[in-house]
């Protein structure tokens, strides 16, 4: 019965341990279970609704800028893998073999797919013949395994969902021109559905995805001040065009290589929607992505006429929004908290007094803020509320970013930074050495991010060597 139950259980406070904070979420608000296999979790109901909406949102996306869906294979045998030496090279670590089909060994043993580029680039050579083929813009949505060390649930697993985009184009400029085109759509995605603000950026060449000539990502600054590498997308060159042998007939009826790329978000987008976020009572959603936008609870649910009243105004919101009625025998107490573990943004409660005054109160998630509302101005006061929870947690983590990063000169004023103020962006200048950039990660913990686009001259020389500088670089330690 109802008295019996609990109160929701207890979130360690995140200022205190932020990844016990970041466990306790994951498993109070049932978004994963653990499996018998280390690194692969079950992602319950909840957390792959969310999920959902992810996918549903950007497919409209890839679909509107002409990408078609297909799905390749889960294995790829070792001889193709091994056509791209860099690429296998830089995913040798992580992958996992399948060695046995049934009770026979197997000759060519197969890789589980950590990524798919050799499997399009076969298909492509069956395919791509003439410039009139060109180009191919396609994407999956697929799981992938990579044997990771260390695990970590949403950020690093073993297996993960993704999408993975793929393009194939008749010259460089068109699939340059595709690479930032994605990158664009996928920061677009996060600051319009997920509330999260990304600096857009270049990956160093000693960070870039192997195999490929240049790579972009986005990149955010969850609550703790750690940096999450929230999407990337990779210019190909005609790299993998001519280890697999992919010849088109061009307009002069000449036989020239095409150009490529790949693009992709994970799973891992769930918990930087946690650790942007969430606060010590559990999740708070973005409203685009909650599987719930509006829950309503009724007060005094057992008195005549209170649920009959919320039925009615769940079924005129269900018309605009994603609403659950909780019509369940728990205390009004015990579903408040239930509700705001799960990050739901609005909460409408209602009971008798109300449904006499004709009106209900609306509380909204991130701020817990109260508002008397009338019942027949509902739907435009519900439409408002979400944009206000929308807009209120982007500007909250785009505070929390301004507020955590440091313009600094030397290495000293980058210790200083963090010592103070604990971790967050550095903005630096660089001079495009390796070896400084390794140099700053061993003297103050922090890696390069991303050579933004936006470029700031902090200064005119290397935050290490002094040299003249080239770039400005964000850095910072990450997940």
């Amino acid at each position: 019965m109802a008295e019996n139950k609990k109160l929701v259980s207890e979130i360690t406070p995140m200022d205190e341990d932020f990844a016990q904070w970041y466990t306790d979420i994951v498993k109070k608000a049932e978004l994963i279970e653990y499996t018998s296999v280390k690194g692969c979790m079950v992602i319950r109901p909840y957390a792959y609704a969310i999920w959902e909406n992810i996918q549903r949102i950007l497919d409209g996306m890839f679909k509107a800028t002409g990408h078609e869906n297909v799905c390749m294979p889960m294995f790829i045998p070792e001889s193709l893998l091994q056509k791209e030496k860099d690429h296998v090279e830089g995913f040798a670590p992580e992958v996992a073999w399948v060695t046995m089909g049934g009770s026979e060994k197997l000759e060519d043993r197969l890789c589980v797919r950590p990524t798919s580029e050799t499997l399009f680039c076969e298909h492509y050579a069956n395919i791509v013949h003439s410039y009139r083929d060109l180009p191919k813009l396609y994407n999956q949505w697929v799981s992938v395994v990579r044997w990771e060390k260390t695990t970590r649930p949403f950020l690093r697993s073993r297996e993960f969902l993704w999408q993975e985009g793929h393009t194939i184009h008749a010259t460089a400029e068109e699939a340059i021109e595709e690479t930032e085109r994605m990158l664009n759509v996928y920061a677009q995605f996060c600051e319009e559905a997920l509330a999260m603000p990304v600096v857009k950026g270049r990956k160093t060449d000693s960070d870039k995805f192997a195999g490929a000539e240049a790579t972009y990502a986005i990149e955010a600054l969850m609550h703790d001040g750690k940096a999450l590498q929230a999407g990337t997308s990779h210019y190909f060159g005609d790299g993998f065009a001519k280890a697999f042998d992919i010849l088109y007939t061009n307009k002069e009826n000449k036989q020239v290589y095409p150009h490529q790329t790949s693009w992709g978000v994970t799973t891992r987008l769930i918990g930087a929607i946690i650790m942007t976020h969430g606060d010590d009572s559990g999740l708070v959603l973005p409203p685009a992505v909650a599987p719930i936008q509006v829950v309503i609870v009724p007060a005094a649910q057992h008195k005549p006429g209170v649920l009959e009243k919320c039925s009615e105004v769940k079924d005129i919101l269900s018309k605009q929004f994603r609403v659950k009625l909780d019509d369940s025998d728990n205390s009004a107490g015990w579903k408040f908290s239930e509700y705001e573990m799960k990050g739901v943004p609005v909460r409408v409660e209602l009971g008798p007094r109300d449904i006499e005054a004709g009106q209900c109160v609306v509380v909204t998630r991130h701020n817990r803020e109260k508002t008397f509302v009338k019942l027949d101005e509902i739907e435009t006061v519900i439409a408002e509320k979400l944009r206000e929870v929308h807009d209120g947690l982007y500007n909250k983590a785009l505070e929390n970013r301004e507020k955590r990063t440091y313009a600094c000169k030397s290495i000293d004023e980058i210790n200083k930074a963090l010592a103070e103020n604990g971790d967050g962006f550095v903005k630096a200048m660089w001079c495009g050495d390796e070896a400084c950039e390794d140099k700053v990660k061993e003297l103050t913990g922090v890696g390069s991010r991303c050579i933004p686009f936006e470029q700031d001259n902090i200064s005119d020389t290397c935050v290490c060597c002094g040299k003249p500088a080239k770039q400005m670089v964000y850095w910072g330690k990450a997940y």
